[in-house]
């Protein structure tokens, strides 16, 4: 088996180890043993544990941001709208990995964590944070209040998704929430 490979099957494995159990629960005899490779190999691809989840969190992102996309070439408005549809079906994913990577990191921070936020997160939140000053006209400390508000809209439909459904019956469809909180941001970026 190449050296790659390898180091594949080890991520493959770890992300639903990790994903299940999180950082402190997980072993990395239970992943070697999915992985089926020896315990050398976990230590020669990542060193420990703690280096192997920091790169299985910032893999299973990356895939889960390139399979919902948030970009778009036209208006502002409109990218707005492709930035809240993409980051909307991002974080409902029901099969990524990372939905429920990030779950436990929400609720237990890591070190891995500094590393996601500043790889990964924070050009994200860049580009909401100009698109939201391009299209309020506004300071960047007010853009990042407006950014924010956009986020927290839309991590209110994946961290309160059981509580609207048992309100509501059901989950609107993504395209609509996706509409709504468009308009919504769109009205008050331009109050």
């Amino acid at each position: 088996m190449s050296l790659n490979r390898t180091r594949e099957r080890i991520l493959d494995a770890a992300a639903d180890v990790f994903a299940e159990k999180g950082l402190r629960d997980a072993t990395v005899r239970e992943i070697v043993a999915r992985a089926k490779v020896n315990l050398a190999a976990v230590n020669y691809h990542f060193r420990d544990k703690e280096r192997l989840y920091a790169e299985v969190l910032e893999r299973e992102m990356r895939a889960v941001h390139a399979k919902h996309p948030i970009d778009d070439d036209s208006t502002p408005e409109r990218r707005l709208r492709a930035f809240v549809e993409g980051f909307l079906r991002r974080v409902t994913d029901r099969g990524s990995r990372a939905g429920r990577l990030m779950a436990r990191e929400m609720i237990e921070p890591t070190a891995a964590l500094d590393r996601l936020a500043e790889r990964v997160i924070r050009p994200i939140y860049e580009r909401l944070v100009a698109l939201t000053r391009e299209v309020g006209g506004m300071s960047r400390r007010r853009a990042e209040l407006a950014a924010k508000s956009v986020l927290g809209q839309i991590l209110f439909y994946k961290h309160c998704a059981p509580v609207v459904e048992r309100i509501d019956g059901r989950l609107p469809r993504i395209d609509v929430l996706a509409e709504h909180i468009t308009r919504f941001s769109l009205g008050g970026l331009r109050a």
